[in-house]
């Protein structure tokens, strides 16, 4: 009996099921789907290009402001000739390294020997004058004692005393007398000789020493025909070369003849100009970061040295001048290289860092970032941030996001 029912009642169904309302159904279903493939794809967030995703890291930072000059050595010497001459060899070239004493040039001496052998022949003339001089000044001496005198002044003496007691004669007294007189003349003429020899030998001592003078200046002028380092450094530039004439600056001063120019490259220094509005925060004795084009990926460390008291006015523009010494020992730095020397106000390490570009400002000058967010339709979120230092280019992140979370640049 329960078969019997089953059956009718599946006859039943198969009797009430109608084509006409099979397709219907059919097209409600596919609306449904439709729909909700619609409604997928309108909550689905917005693709974004990879360029524009980054991510905060840790690293160092660094505010500062930039000077901009020309590398410069620590101290530059013009070398110049005291000797006039002509240049018979010249011992080292541009760039090569000297010490302080080091020959670099030699001037023709032929000349200057002649003039140390003349020299030498005047000396040796003056001093045999001299000991002429001497030896006639010994014997004028030797003269002038004069024993004569002594011996007729006892004659006379002894003449008077014979004529008061009415012994001598008066004739006798007169010839006593005239041979004193005799005597006495001869003696006086005898004291001249010795002064004028006395004046004589001054006057040869005098030539002695100007001939040794000579000597001396003839012998210096001939030491200064070769050409020595004043210091330790490179040259930096010669301009001569061998066969060229040379003036003296004893004579010309600094118009004379420039050789060649000796830098001392062991440090350097940078005169950079930075800006009014920038001076105010650069302080002697700051660190000081150089960067030159030939090494970009080196930076060489400096101090600040001098600051201008004066600034200089250029196109409406106020700039100071910062002197910024650098160590060199190696010697990558080399004169007139073009360098920016990154004056360090403010240092932070091991910091968060987003660059400056992914940084949106509000008119109330609050600070906020784009966190990329998949949920959300546009694919991120606005976060708030709290920033520390800048450089221009990246800025310290002090709160908002953390290490390894992606930003959306704007």
């Amino acid at each position: 009996m329960a078969g019997r029912q089953r059956k009718i009642d599946c006859n039943t169904m198969k009797t009430n099921v109608r084509p006409g309302l099979l397709i219907p159904a059919l097209g409600v279903v596919f609306l449904i789907v439709v729909a909700l493939v619609v409604v997928s794809a309108l909550r689905k967030p917005k693709p974004i290009a990879p360029e524009r995703i980054g991510t905060i890291e840790r690293g160092d930072i660094a505010r500062s402001v930039v000077a901009r000059g020309r590398i410069e050595p620590l101290s530059r010497v013009e070398v110049k000739s005291k000797a006039n001459g002509i240049i018979q060899s010249l011992l080292v070239e541009e760039g090569d390294p000297v010490k302080e004493g080091q020959v670099l040039a030699e001037l023709d001496k032929a000349d200057l020997q002649a003039q140390v052998r003349q020299a030498k022949a005047m000396l040796a003339g003056g001093e045999a004058n001299l000991q002429a001089a001497e030896a006639a000044e010994a014997k004028a001496r030797i003269d002038a004692a004069n024993p004569e005198l002594t011996f007729n002044q006892r004659d006379y003496d002894r003449a008077q005393g014979l004529f008061h007691a009415k012994i001598a004669s008066q004739q006798q007294l007169d010839d006593a007398d005239r041979a004193l007189q005799i005597s006495k003349n001869r003696q006086q003429t005898l004291d001249v000789l010795v002064q004028t020899a006395m004046a004589q030998t001054e006057q040869a001592r005098a030539q002695v020493a100007a001939a040794k003078a000579a000597l001396e200046l003839a012998e210096e002028s001939l030491g200064y025909a070769t050409i020595r380092a004043p210091i330790s450094g490179i040259v930096l530039n010669r301009p001569t070369e061998v066969g060229d004439a040379v003036s003296s600056m004893l004579n010309l001063g600094s118009a004379a003849t420039l050789i060649m120019t000796l830098g001392d490259v062991s440090s350097v220094y940078i005169k950079g100009d930075v800006d009014e509005a920038d001076i105010g925060k650069t302080e002697l004795n700051q660190m000081v970061r150089t960067k030159v084009e030939a090494y970009p990926t080196n930076s060489f460390a400096g101090v600040v040295k001098r600051i201008a008291p004066m600034g200089r006015d250029q196109n409406n523009v106020t700039t100071f001048e910062v002197r910024v010494t650098i160590a060199n020992p190696e010697g990558k730095l080399l004169v007139g290289m073009t360098a920016n020397a990154e004056i360090i106000l403010e240092e932070r390490t091991n910091v968060l860092l987003i660059p400056e570009t992914a940084l949106v400002y509000d008119k109330d000058k609050s600070t906020w970032a784009q966190r990329l967010d998949a949920s959300s339709k546009s694919g991120w979120i606005k976060v708030p941030l709290k920033i520390g230092i800048s450089n221009g280019q990246q800025s310290q992140v002090l709160a908002g996001l953390a290490e390894g979370d992606q930003f959306v640049l704007p």
